[in-house]
């Protein structure tokens, strides 16, 4: 039988039980960032740039803040709004699949750059940073990286000699200055996001890619493809931002806040630029294993000649698209390839 002594006793050990535990417990309340991801889990993205960062943030903010990565399963253009409207807390997107929108990032897709990510994305993000961030075409967001993937080539079927060759071929192109490329060559340009270029191919549905080389071995474009035909100077640029929405952080303690923006910027927009240039060193190993024909179009080449006369004109193009944003558009571009081409990767 229980007796009156036994109960207050028992009663004694949960409330000391209780104090412990409660001493014991962490003195802060733990905040959770919940970014939105797509793109297969082996991108360069999803398999080092989302986990680093999440790491970078966690230490910075000592377990204050901790980094959940979710997929989204919708298009990536709607991770834009998505942000904006609180369902996720960050994200990143590429532009050219919102037409209109976001017109001033392109200044680094623009053919011939001549260099890889890393090199292209610090450039991006510092242009970014003095001529083009005022002109808010990221209202509702706030951006805490910019970057590219690596030089775009051509992945077909077939062999391309020369541009006359792809004349009328479908080819998947990603918008932004891909499109510009593709009304040039003449080609029966099909949109579409990345992630379903390996069953269009398969389906016939396309003859072709416009992509980086990361994708021979992410996309297995390796499986579907038999060449790819890579231009001396790269054909063009894909770009990206990695954007937070605005009022996640204004709720955060003010040394957090100042936290995570200290391993973005810069830090961020390098890293991702550089797991992206390492993922085109993979891509390339599995093509050559796989068997596709890389073919490296000279300078000298017949396609190179091609390319320099198809591609004039679209610096004058592109800074006569951007004339309503109100930005020295010339002098942000001249000095995005000046970065781009000085650049030295710390070591």
């Amino acid at each position: 039988m229980i007796t009156m002594k036994h109960r207050l006793k028992s009663a004694m050990s949960v409330l000391i039980l209780a104090a412990g535990a409660a001493m014991t417990a962490p003195a802060y309340s733990e905040t959770i960032l919940r970014v939105g991801t797509w793109l297969p889990p082996t991108n360069a993205q999803n398999a080092v740039v989302w986990p680093t960062w999440a790491k970078w943030v966690e230490e910075a903010t000592e377990g204050r803040v901790k980094v959940k990565i979710e997929n989204s399963s919708g298009h990536p253009k709607t991770l834009f709004q998505l942000v904006e409207d609180g369902v996720y807390d960050a994200s990143f997107s590429y532009h050219g699949y919102v037409p209109g929108r976001f017109k001033l990032p392109q200044i680094v897709e623009q053919p011939g750059l001549g260099v890889g990510a890393e090199a292209a994305s610090v450039a991006l993000w510092r242009v970014y940073e003095k001529y083009l961030k005022d002109a808010n075409e990221f209202d509702g967001l706030e951006v805490i990286g910019m970057f590219t993937h690596g030089p775009g080539h051509i992945h077909t079927k077939k062999p391309i000699d020369s541009f006359s060759d792809l004349e009328g071929m479908k080819i998947r192109v990603g918008g932004g200055v891909q499109s510009v490329l593709a009304e040039r060559m003449h080609v029966t340009a099909v949109g579409a996001p990345a992630p379903k270029v390996y069953e269009m191919l398969q389906q016939g549905v396309i003859d072709g890619a416009f992509l980086p080389m990361m994708e021979q071995k992410v996309l297995r474009l390796n499986e579907v493809t038999n060449y790819v035909t890579v231009l001396p100077e790269g054909m063009y640029m894909g770009s990206f931002s990695i954007f937070v929405n605005p009022e996640f952080m204004e709720d955060l303690e003010p040394r957090d806040r100042k936290a995570i923006l200290a391993v973005s910027g810069e830090k961020l927009s390098a890293m991702a630029g550089r797991a992206w240039d390492a993922g085109d060193a993979e891509g390339y190993q599995a093509a050559k294993a796989a068997g596709v024909k890389i073919v490296h179009v000279s300078a000298k080449d017949l396609m190179s000649r091609q390319f320099e006369k198809l591609i004039q004109g679209m610096d004058q193009e592109w800074n006569e698209s951007v004339q309503d944003r109100d930005v020295n558009a010339a002098e942000a571009l001249r000095e995005l390839r000046k970065i781009a081409r000085s650049y030295q990767p710390a070591q």
